[in-house]
């Protein structure tokens, strides 16, 4: 079990600590509730440390990037960001990401903890391009400062102008007496904030100049199960529970950042799945009875025939309503569908929604 370089600090302050993708990360420090409640109305830290990072280095490191991911990264600037995924070569998703442009012919990408390695693996066997590839995630951190009350809370640490960040924008900036950190207008809870990433030798000093920065702002640590309410109120996909090695980028609603105008991985079987029309959705739905979907949780029709399987679930604080996303049948993702959610042996009605299911 790996410890992020703030694991102690986390004990310190008593959070609930779990093994997480080989990780011992704080899943609670005074209850999941309490601390989603505070990202949504004020500012809260998670250590998000677990999270991978490659530097990718080189004239023709932009043509593996497009070559392994699904979005069109020439898009990209200098300073801003994009989400993306890696398709495999079965229709399904390596992993889901986040592309940075640091520099001309140099691109960070942040995958998910769980993945490292298969992701640096996948990567890098399509490298025959002589693209330098570094693998910086055990030398860095990542903090993800959420909240309505982010960029004011932190703007003392750093001599830019936080507000003036868009969204999916960064900037490589002096932070909490720390200088080249880089400060990301990104997050996983849609409640706005940042993500800053530094080196672990500094992590600490970066902790605690937030914490100090953010006293009077009421901020407090947030574990990785508040993390997980707000990203679903937010429709966001988990990988490993709504998005895998057999769901195609198609079905769970990611046409979006599956870019045809280019060749990549899969991309004719997946131009063939968009032009057929895919036979399963990821939808968002809400339960019209009393019950608390949960992963795996069978979806079924009114004659209680098997539809579709749920993939994430919870009672949503910010709603007030039990929420999931689940894979159903095509003709059943229509907003409004009726569905019923199989609750210990019991059909539990439901309807189809847009997400996301929080809006600010």
């Amino acid at each position: 079990m790996k410890n992020t370089a703030l694991s102690h600090i986390h004990e310190s302050l008593g959070a609930k600590m779990v093994p997480f993708a080989g990780y011992n990360m704080p899943v609670s420090y005074e209850g999941v509730n309490a601390e989603h409640e505070i990202v949504r109305s004020g500012v809260g830290v998670f250590d998000v440390s677990h999270m991978g990072e490659f530097l990718i280095s080189g004239e023709n490191a932009l043509a593996l990037i497009q070559k392994v991911t699904s979005n069109d990264a020439s898009v990209l600037e200098i300073g801003k960001a994009q989400y993306s995924c890696l398709p495999n070569n079965d229709g399904g998703i390596v992993d889901d990401l986040i592309v940075y442009k640091m520099k001309e012919n140099q691109y960070l990408l942040v995958v998910n903890a769980s993945n490292i390695e298969k992701d640096w693996n996948w990567i890098s066997s399509f490298n025959d391009l002589g693209v330098e590839m570094k693998n910086l995630s055990d030398d860095y951190s990542l903090l993800a400062i959420q909240g309505p009350k982010a960029v004011e809370a932190m703007q003392s640490l750093t001599s830019i102008d936080l507000s003036a960040i868009k969204y999916y924008h960064f900037e490589v900036a002096d932070f909490a007496g720390i200088d080249h950190v880089i400060i990301s207008a990104t997050g996983y809870t849609g409640s706005g904030g940042f993500e800053i990433y530094c080196k672990n030798t500094d992590v600490e000093q970066v902790w605690n100049k937030v914490f100090e920065a953010g006293k009077a702002f009421g901020i407090k640590p947030v574990g990785l199960a508040a993390r997980d309410t707000l990203r679903l109120e937010m429709g966001f996909c988990l990988y490993g529970n709504d998005i895998n090695d057999t769901t195609s980028p198609l079905e769970a609603g990611l046409g979006w950042i599956t870019k045809f105008t280019k060749d990549f991985t899969n991309s004719e079987n997946l131009k063939a799945q968009k032009e057929a029309g895919v036979s399963r959705k990821l939808v968002g739905f809400e339960l019209t009875e009393r019950g608390i979907p949960r992963h795996d949780y069978e979806i079924v029709d009114a004659d209680g025939t098997k539809i579709g399987i749920v993939t994430s679930g919870t009672m949503a604080l910010s709603v007030g309503k039990a929420i999931g996303m689940g894979y159903v049948k095509t003709e059943f993702s229509a907003v409004d569908s009726e569905i019923f959610i199989l609750i210990r042996d019991k059909k539990i009605a439901a309807k189809v929604v847009k997400m996301p299911f929080y809006n600010k």
